[in-house]
């Protein structure tokens, strides 16, 4: 499994949207007025990074076809 660049690479996009999604929930968590909208940016840019993790995901599936 660890030997294909694909699978690597959905392992390092998973990784990325987790890393994001901790972010987020760690600024949400501070409480202050600023950091809720630079949370809600954020949780923005997990939205993007799943979008493209689930695309990856998807070509993956497609290509072992």
């Amino acid at each position: 499994m660890l030997n294909d660049p694909f699978n690597m690479l959905v392992i390092g996009a998973c990784c990325v949207v987790a890393i994001i999604l901790l972010w987020g929930i760690g600024t949400f968590a501070v409480g202050d007025e600023n950091r809720g909208k630079q949370s809600n940016k954020i949780m923005r840019y997990r939205i993007y990074a799943q979008a493209v993790a689930v695309a990856i995901i998807a070509a993956l599936v497609y290509l072992r076809k």
